[in-house]
């Protein structure tokens, strides 16, 4: 027999040995909480239940797999027959047996993105929509609204009003796409991801029968992180617990930060509405973070209205303040992480024990370029590289032309970005480019569109536009930023984002952050030449190395949930960055970019620094001042004497 009171604290030990009914456990940062769920679920085994009557459900099959691997090397025994894995899981194996009741076979298929993404497509051409009446979404734009209309159930109007007011006067042409695609799915007898949730939710609603069965089976329902789950998934949770209400779910309302993919603070929040009898137990014991760290996040989340209010206890002995770094601009701010890892790593720290966070994936560029210049390694968790990315990739090679008209790599890929113009259509051009005393005046002639392929022409044409703006720009506005300004406002790609990426208006700002970064360099060559040596040295840098090596990690505060590290940066802790600004347009945004910035203060250990720019400078507006985030200033007014204050303060300026 375990000797739970032994192994878990006062607060674990309540939540593990209550007997059942409706539970809440709100489980604050670091306080044990998956230790708490394979306890319980030991706990239950041991007092007669057997595994089959278990459910947990998770957000990854990943942690699952491990939760119930603890609770077999508990037990001492097996756990293979209890229901473990995502919502997703669950809901397949249920449809696996009743799938007959919505009108599939038992040996339905479960379609990927790209197999859902061509079916799409294939309901287009069906429909024969006239996509070139009007810039029409590509199918993996369609996809992903169809997907948010199932996750938040909302309508596709209030979706497109939301998401992509762009596309609100195709809201009829979207709905027939849609209709197509769900009829589609249903005569090839194949279901995409959201139709698993949707159909087993529809299989319970509809069949009372199999409901009492299945519900009856599951005669204790467990759920990790239920603040992350959408209505569907809260519904389906609620539906198997019917027939008993022995439902626990863990969370932590303070950590809710995925609206943007359907996730329903309210679920959480709302559950003692729902539950009105249920049991809230907190774990409020911090296994992670200094005192001082933790008096900081407590302080800061308080501001929330909606919230179950609870207060992290720290089990460590006191460490360092954690420090507020005000630097001159955002190279200065680089230049102190770089100089503070390096002090860190003389030290004896391993690199993987650092991370710099940020609100916005471009918000990292700087450091990426420091962090090569200084042959520091690092990892990017928040994407790729941010100047690998595609769509900068395409806005300089615009530049490139203009800098060197005969560079056939960056002719290829912003060609090859027009429609109809592939691989062949495009070496017929350049071969006859290629030709040309100068391929950039040579575009513009009107002999030119005679070489090109017949399909191609319109594709050409638009690129002929955009190429006539660039060349007409004077000398002294050839420079990237205006270049980006005219690619976005005239040339056409702002709509192209629009068009082929789910997140085109975070794409367009870190354009136009590329555009404002630029600045510092003198000539456009001398940025390009910069960008191409950066990409190169990275490259050299990474080769052969395995995953597992030692580098500092980069990372949103979105990726890095559930994550620790003894030192962190959180970087461009600035109003309008943190919180970031069209967050704040959002019903509830200001609410959710302050659980975000709780989340990446509670992901440090040991030493947490929160570092802005003073200044900023863009060519359109000049030199801006910052102020420090309205979630540092709301803690601490920075008049106060600093021995009061929950941080340190180091302003970083030249004399």
């Amino acid at each position: 027999m375990i000797d739970y009171e032994k192994e878990l604290n006062p607060e674990q030990y309540r939540v593990v040995m209550e007997k059942g009914g409706p539970l809440l456990v709100l489980a604050g940062a670091g306080s044990g909480k998956t230790r708490t769920l394979t306890y319980r679920v030991a706990r239950l085994l041991e007092s007669g239940v057997a595994q089959e009557n278990i459910l947990l459900a998770t957000f990854t099959n990943k942690a699952a797999r491990s939760m119930l691997n603890r609770v077999a090397s508990l037990i001492n025994s097996d756990t293979k027959r209890i229901m473990g894995g995502t919502f997703h899981h669950v809901a397949h194996v249920l449809l696996r047996s009743h799938a007959y009741l919505l009108g599939y076979k038992s040996n339905f298929s479960i379609v990927d993105s790209e197999d859902s993404r061509q079916l799409i497509s294939t309901s287009l051409a069906e429909l024969k929509i006239d996509t070139k009446l009007s810039k029409f979404p590509k199918s993996n734009i369609i996809a992903e609204l169809i997907s948010l209309v199932n996750n938040t159930q909302n309508t596709l109007e209030d979706v497109l009003q939301s998401r992509y007011p762009f596309f609100l006067h195709l809201l009829d042409e979207i709905n027939q796409i849609a209709s197509l695609y769900a009829q589609k799915k249903k005569e090839l007898s194949v279901m995409d991801f959201d139709d698993l949730l949707n159909n087993c939710r529809v299989l319970l609603l509809e069949n009372p029968d199999i409901l009492k069965s299945i519900s009856g089976r599951f005669q204790h329902v467990l759920v990790d992180e239920y603040q992350d789950t959408n209505i569907i998934q809260a519904d389906i949770v609620d539906l198997l617990a019917s027939s008993h209400r022995n439902l626990m779910v863990v969370g932590d309302d303070s950590q809710s930060i995925y609206s943007f993919r359907g996730a329903n603070f309210s679920n959480i929040i709302n559950f003692p509405d729902r539950y009105p009898d249920c049991k809230i137990f907190k774990l409020e014991t911090n296994y992670r973070s200094t005192p001082e760290i933790l008096h900081l996040a407590n302080l800061s989340i308080t501001y929330n209205e909606k919230q179950f209010p609870k207060e992290l206890r720290a089990v460590r002995s006191n460490g360092m303040r954690p420090v507020m770094v005000s630097a001159q601009n955002v190279l200065k701010q680089a230049d102190f992480v770089t100089q503070r890892i390096t002090e860190l790593i003389r030290s004896g720290v391993p690199l993987k024990e650092i991370a710099i966070l940020y609100r916005a994936h471009y918000h990292s560029m700087e450091m990426q370029m420091e962090f090569v210049r200084r042959d520091i390694p690092f990892d990017i968790r928040s994407g790729i590289r941010f100047f690998e990315q595609a769509h900068i990739k395409d806005v300089t090679s615009y530049m490139r032309v203009l800098v060197n008209p005969g560079d056939e790599l960056a002719w290829r890929r912003l060609l090859i970005m027009y429609p109809k113009v592939g691989k062949v259509t495009f070496n017929k051009i350049w071969k006859y480019l290629a030709k040309q005393e100068n391929p950039l005046e040579a575009v513009l002639k009107n002999e030119f569109m005679q070489i090109v392929p017949k399909q191609g022409k319109p594709g050409i044409e638009e690129c002929r536009k955009t190429i006539q703006l660039l060349s007409e720009l004077p000398a002294g506005d050839r420079i990237p930023e205006k270049v980006i300004d005219v690619l976005l406002n005239r040339g056409g790609y702002r709509v192209y984002l629009q068009d082929n990426y789910s997140d085109a208006s975070s794409r367009e700002e870190d354009l136009i952050q590329l555009g404002n970064f630029s600045a510092q360099f003198m000539k456009m060559e001398d940025f390009l030449n910069e960008l191409a040596l950066l990409t190169n040295m990275a490259k050299e840098e990474g080769a052969g190395e395995e995953d597992d090596e030692d580098k500092v990690a980069l990372s949103t505060i979105h990726q890095a949930k559930g994550l620790e590290w003894s030192y962190v940066f959180l970087i461009w802790c600035a109003d309008g960055m943190i919180p970031l600004q069209r967050a704040l347009k959002e019903e509830g945004g200001e609410e959710e970019e302050r659980r975000l910035f709780y989340v990446a203060v509670t992901r440090a250990k040991d030493q947490l620094y929160l570092c802005y720019p003073a200044l900023d400078y863009t060519r359109s507006s000049g030199v801006l001042t910052l102020a420090p985030s309205r979630f540092i200033r709301e803690i601490a007014p920075l008049s106060e004497h600093d021995d009061k204050r929950p941080f340190e303060q180091w302003m970083l300026y030249d004399e």
